[in-house]
């Protein structure tokens, strides 16, 4: 029964994601930087604990554990179906050759951060700045492909490019005892943001999707490491970096010629869909004392109900919904100033 239900469930997620102009991408290639959202198995063979590449990650995507930390597909994978993609972007790790190039890549590493250091304690991740370095791998073989610089930045420009950071900068920020300001640190965050942003037009992005901090104090391991859900002092540092990020959004756009940055605001479509799961503060998986999935653990039958699969990551329907609203906003305040699909059309 439960089984019968998720099948149905994720048919209608994904009929409701197929992109508007069918057999078609509505554009040439799709970029992604971010953290353990989005890692599509980037961190697998690294030396990081950080890594999901065992059961029951995995276990209703077609391929098994990849090293996406949900059951099945996440938030890029569903923005990739809506582009049109036939297949998901390969991780940078796993990329080969031209497919690179005509597809896209995802570099996204779990547990990295804006900031250099983030993540360090758990191992070898991917900053973002290292993400960055990784893609100058990608443009390189794009200049080799295409013949000229010249060619290869107008295939480029033309490109989505989604970017995802900050939540593991938090995390560091909330166990740091001698921590600044909440203020101070996401100007701190936002400063280096805005370079690595800049950077990334300069490698000529012009579509550029940035997605703010989700629901990160309102985690089920919230409620193991802070004896509460919904921590304040969490939501209101991720409130201001929040804020910050959406000006910084309009200050790029008037600075950088041709650029077409957009906000998702991630933490206000979670926070008015976790409630209508049937379960929005338990995780699905049985978790480790860090909330992460026990190895070849046992996880939950009804997926579908489930707001999250273990104690930080969306399940696969969660991610879904997020998606949906981040191509096709259904309200004004889920994208800024522009939803993806019109963002696409630019």
């Amino acid at each position: 029964m439960y089984k019968t239900i998720f099948t149905i469930f994720m048919f209608l997620v994904a009929v409701n994601l197929v992109p508007t102009v069918h057999g078609k991408k509505l554009v040439p290639c799709y970029f992604v930087f971010g953290d353990s959202l989005v890692d599509n198995g980037n961190n697998n063979d690294r030396n990081t604990v950080a890594n999901a590449n065992f059961l029951p990650y995995g276990i209703d995507y077609p391929d098994g554990p990849t090293g996406r930390f949900t059951n099945g597909r996440n938030v890029a994978d569903f923005i990739a179906e809506a582009l049109g993609f036939a297949d998901h972007i390969p991780s940078f790790a796993t990329a080969k050759g031209g497919d690179a190039v005509v597809n896209g890549t995802n570099y996204a590493s779990g547990s990295a951060g804006i900031l250099s250091g983030t993540g360090k304690e758990f191992g070898d991740v991917i900053s973002l700045d290292d993400q960055l370095q990784n893609h100058q791998t990608t443009i390189a073989r794009c200049n080799s492909m295409l013949g000229s610089a010249h060619a290869a930045k107008s295939h480029l420009g033309q490109c989505l490019y989604y970017v995802g950071m900050g939540s593991n900068d938090y995390a560091t920020y909330t166990m740091n005892p001698d921590r600044p300001s909440p203020d101070q640190y996401a100007s701190l965050l936002i400063d280096n943001y805005s370079r690595q942003l800049r950077e990334l037009y300069g490698y000529g992005a012009r579509k550029v999707a940035v997605f703010g901090l989700g629901t990160i104090g309102c985690v089920p391991a919230a409620h193991y490491m802070y004896g509460m859900l919904c921590t304040s002092a969490t939501k209101t540092t991720s409130d201001v970096f929040n804020t910050k990020l959406r000006s910084l959004i309009n200050v790029l756009n008037q600075d950088l010629v041709g650029a077409k940055f957009t906000y998702i605001d991630t933490f206000g479509i979670a926070a008015s869909k976790i409630s209508s799961f049937k379960y929005p503060n338990l995780e699905c998986c049985t978790v480790t004392v860090g909330g992460t999935c026990v190895p070849q653990g046992v996880a939950c039958p009804d997926r579908a109900y489930f707001a999250y699969f273990d104690g930080y990551h969306p399940t696969e329907a969660a991610a879904a919904v997020l998606a949906k609203r981040a191509f096709a906003a259904r309200s004004p305040s889920d994208a800024y100033p522009f939803d993806i699909q019109h963002l696409v059309q630019m």
